[in-house]
């Protein structure tokens, strides 16, 4: 029987370190938006609608200097495309979500892509269901950085000082995030994979056109190597 107070307080545990990261970012998201005359109402409104920490970072500069929509949508496709190969992996794990489907497709992001997939539901004491597990948990994360995007407006509002570098935030989460999951795996194929692919595509590419083709090369790669046994069982289980 499915336990809801068990559910929403495993989920929140193992959100602690969304949290953490969502909430400071939230705050620098929430000045710098601030920062270029964007108030509490904005940033509310962005970081529940929008969603997308790295896009909304964007955003900001979109909306400051006037782009038309046709950039607008265009940046944004390049900036969340990985987002697409996120869904594709996710088809199998949220097709029994029931109703919860449609919020869980519009609020995955890296950090809940990256929690969701190391699920042991082995590990699940009786009365936790995995679809609402993976709802609390993204309906946590959001929440999180609603509320730090808003506390960072209203810090904005009364704080002066020098925000340059600020928008460097995001990118610092991905490094960690990285770092995580390099520490947490023996096999390192993945990351590898990655890095290599990314690195030949900035050259080639740039840095402004180099992102669809290489989540496009990445999956490819990644698709190859594991019909070639290159990831192992734990590369299997992942």
């Amino acid at each position: 029987m499915y336990n809801r107070r068990l559910t929403m307080r495993r989920a929140f545990v193992a959100s602690i370190p969304v949290m953490a990261g969502y909430i400071v970012l939230g705050i620098g998201f929430g000045i710098l938006l601030n920062s270029r005359g964007y108030g509490l109402i904005w940033a509310f409104a962005m970081s529940t609608i929008i969603f997308a920490g790295s896009l909304q970072y964007v955003a900001v500069d979109l909306l400051a200097g006037g782009a038309s929509l046709i950039t607008t949508a265009l940046t944004s496709l390049m900036v969340n495309a990985r987002h697409l190969f996120y869904a594709v992996a996710m088809v199998d794990t949220y097709k029994k979500a029931g109703r919860e489907k449609p919020y869980l497709i519009y609020a995955l992001t890296d950090e809940t892509y990256s929690l969701v997939c190391t699920i042991d539901t082995d590990e699940f004491p009786e009365g936790v269901d995995k679809m609402k597990y993976c709802f609390w948990l993204t309906l946590m994360n959001q929440s999180y950085w609603v509320l730090g995007s808003c506390l960072g407006s209203a810090l904005g509002s009364v704080l002066s000082f020098d925000f340059a570098g600020i928008d460097f935030a995001m990118t610092a989460l991905f490094v960690a995030v990285f770092v995580e999951q390099w520490i947490s795996s023996k096999n390192h194929a993945c990351a590898i994979t990655g890095i290599v692919v990314s690195l030949i595509c900035l050259a080639l590419f740039g840095p402004d056109n180099f992102l669809i083709p290489t989540m496009i090369l990445i999956t490819t790669a990644l698709v190859v190597e594991q019909k070639l046994g290159v990831f192992g069982r734990e590369g299997a289980d992942e």
